[in-house]
């Protein structure tokens, strides 16, 4: 018998699944973070003023893209009014505005907008994922909050495995939690760990592999409106990392 879904050992059984269907469909029914759990339901329940009509999804949020994906954009967590609502990451909030723009016009997206999972959205050569899968509280997640849900980042990278080539990550807890998760799948990570910079880029290889593959993580500031609103992450530095990606497939 497996483990039920609050069991703190429940995201680890995502290693054994054999596709990305079968890995969302086991993804959202985890309630393996009380805190996490907590916290996205009664969201959903109070509702911010401007979506008081509308039904939330309240549940972990699935990747979003390509099954056969070149790029892998990776974020934080779900926005509580964001993907916590739409069900889909990085839709419906002003994080999401801005990257969708930036893959519209960098042939990634086929639209620039994204209001919700039934808005025709769709992704070519990208997916986007992320280290934990419900919204945190002040967008926070524990390092313990982290550490369990990593099995569903590790997997999904894992099934992209045969066609990934390019990581882009957003943000330092990003940049992390994908190197470490990169590690614990035998990709070469150098210790110190490399720092995590805006335009920073490493290239990783797999000792002993003999198709001699590599992949290139690339590091971007996070699309938060903290930044952007800022100016520290303006369009074009985004769509300069985003093309870089692409130039790092075709080569």
């Amino acid at each position: 018998m497996g483990p039920t879904t609050d069991d703190d050992t429940y995201p680890a059984a995502a290693a054994h699944l054999p596709t990305l269907t079968a890995l969302e469909a086991h993804l959202v029914r985890c309630r393996a973070c009380p805190r996490l759990v907590e916290w996205r339901e009664q969201v959903a329940t109070t509702r911010r003023a401007a979506f008081r009509d509308e039904t939330y999804w309240g549940r972990p949020v699935p990747g979003f893209g390509d099954e056969g994906a070149a790029v892998a954009v990776v974020g934080l967590a779900p926005a509580a009014h964001g993907a916590n609502r739409t069900g889909r990451m990085f839709t419906g909030d002003p994080s999401g505005d801005f990257l969708f723009a930036a893959l519209h016009r960098t042939g990634y997206a086929n639209q620039a907008s994204s209001t919700g999972r039934g808005d025709g959205l769709r992704l070519t050569g990208a997916r986007l994922v992320a280290p934990v899968r419900c919204a945190p509280p002040a967008n926070q997640p524990t390092p313990a909050e982290r550490h369990r849900c990593a099995p569903f980042l590790a997997r999904e990278l894992g099934l992209l495995a045969p066609t990934l080539r390019v990581a882009v990550a957003l943000g330092a807890i990003g940049w992390n939690a994908l190197l470490a998760s990169l590690a614990e799948q035998g990709w070469h990570v150098s210790r110190p760990r490399p720092r995590f910079g805006h335009g920073t880029e490493i290239t990783l290889r797999r000792p002993g592999d003999p198709s001699g593959r590599v992949l290139t993580v690339l590091g971007c500031y996070h699309v938060s409106p903290h930044n952007t609103y800022t100016g520290r992450l303006t369009p074009s530095m985004l769509d300069d990392v985003l093309l870089r990606a692409r130039t790092l497939t075709v080569s």
